[in-house]
């Protein structure tokens, strides 16, 4: 028998081997429970903490990843322009100006049911782009009859806010990136829309948002530049969030924030 709910798992930001490492674990031991449709994750970290590359692109399409989002760390390796010119699974954000290579969003068919994968940046404190809330708008004007996921990679929690109350009843679910905390915030929105504010990382639990603590350190006690690094040691926490669709409405009928920690 058909089931009638599609299962939607979004990880939240990967950093670096750590975070690979917290993904495959995360994928394995949730697996064993759902079997999830449409697997989304956010991977602009996911290569030493900054970009994205070629084998960091086939190890995560090997666990089981169907679709990529990025943020304002997408260009961060040489080779991520090409990547992003040559699958179209790996999204940019949406609202670089235009004549920027790759898509920000992308049309699947899952069941019969058309979804459409979004990936748009928040323009408070982060680099120049274009309207986010217009771009949207113009995204759901050419997919109205999609279910809308989108991964909202901002800064700003009011920002966040106000995006998911604009796209209220369209979007049907808004999960916000970029902060790498898991937010305690998630809800349906008047509207009927999913939201959380930030749905967290994968990667050093015992860190500074995945960076070592001591590079972080330097620049919070001195002032002096620092390099930062991907933390290595300790514990692995892998951070998500699981969304049941009803095919029937294209809805949000249940939803559940995922925090595992692995090692000691």
């Amino acid at each position: 028998m058909q089931s009638s709910v599609l299962k939607i798992l979004f990880i939240g930001d990967i950093i670096g081997r750590s975070g690979r490492k917290a993904v495959s674990a995360g994928i394995k031991e949730i697996s064993e429970k759902e079997n999830y449709d449409c697997i989304i994750a956010n991977v602009e970290n996911s290569a030493s903490g900054f970009g994205i590359t070629l084998n960091v692109y086939k190890e995560l399409k090997k666990l089981g990843i169907d679709i990529m989002t990025s943020g304002n760390h997408i260009w961060d390796k040489k080779e991520s322009e090409e990547l992003i010119g040559k699958f179209d699974d790996l999204l940019r954000p949406a609202n670089y100006p235009e004549g920027v290579p790759g898509s920000g969003s992308k049309t699947v068919y899952l069941d019969g049911c058309k979804i459409c994968v979004s990936n748009i940046m928040g323009r408070v404190f982060m680099p120049l782009s274009d309207c986010p809330f217009k771009t949207f708008d113009n995204i759901y004007e050419k997919e109205s009859d999609a279910f809308h996921f989108v991964d909202f990679h901002g800064e700003a929690t009011s920002e966040k806010n106000a995006f998911g109350l604009y796209t209220d009843s369209r979007a049907a679910a808004v999960c916000g990136t970029h902060t790498h905390v898991q937010t305690n915030d998630d809800r349906i929105l008047p509207g009927g829309t999913f939201y959380i504010s930030d749905a967290g990382m994968c990667g050093s639990a015992d860190s500074v948002i995945g960076t070592s603590y001591d590079k972080v350190m330097r620049r919070f006690l001195y002032s002096m530049p620092s390099k930062f690094e991907v933390e290595k040691k300790g514990r692995l926490v892998f951070n998500a969030v699981s969304i049941f669709v009803n095919k029937d409405k294209l809805s949000v009928e249940d939803f559940r924030k995922i925090k595992i920690y692995f090692g000691e």
